[in-house]
């Protein structure tokens, strides 16, 4: 009976189970080189990820940020071990909060409300972290195509943030979802 009870308890609630979550930097820095790739030559992708607006893409390459890419890491692996998907977290924090505890000095007025974000970008459920940019880019489901502007800087303020770290969590089970993606991309002189 004990181990029926606990197998039902599993089954309710996967909170329970093991979800054994792997963070996957192979798969983040092939998104970096690719989005980078994306950036230096929209031209070659405009096709491929319905890039109609090719001149506003920033032609700047990002430069990896590791304490950026440890925001995006805890951030990915949080929501895969929490299973929730948003950019703010249970306790209503959200990404500034710990871009700023990274080391980054932001806006004071960007700090006000703890669920502020400024700089991120998330996906979950994709293969790869190549498949995610490329959801981004293409940007269904995602109204006014934001995320296309931030990761590929297609405005002033997304234009002028060069740093960027990437996290990609891996869930086996457990989770609503198998893989969760998070795109940070800031800079430090403001």
């Amino acid at each position: 009976m004990r181990y029926l009870l606990l197998a039902i308890a599993l089954w309710v609630n996967p909170i329970f189970a093991q979800k054994n979550i792997k963070l996957d930097r192979s798969e983040a820095k092939e998104a970096y080189e690719y989005l980078n790739k994306i950036r230096s030559n929209p031209e070659k992708y405009r096709r491929a990820l319905q890039i109609s607006n090719i001149k506003q893409v920033t032609r700047t390459k990002l430069v990896w940020n590791k304490d950026l890419a440890k925001v995006a890491e805890y951030r990915a692996y949080d929501m895969a071990n929490r299973n929730y998907f948003d950019h703010t977290n249970p306790e209503g924090i959200g990404p500034n909060y710990y871009i700023q505890k990274a080391g980054y000095d932001l806006n004071k007025d960007w700090l006000k409300r703890r669920s502020n974000n400024n700089f991120e970008s998330i996906a979950a459920n994709h293969a790869s972290g190549v498949d995610a940019i490329e959801a981004f880019i293409i940007g269904h489901g995602s109204p006014g195509k934001m995320h296309r502007k931030h990761l590929l800087g297609m405005d002033q303020w997304n234009g002028s943030l060069k740093d960027v770290g990437i996290g990609f969590a891996r869930v086996p089970r457990g989770s609503t979802y198998k893989t969760y993606i998070c795109v940070i991309i800031a800079k430090h002189d403001w």
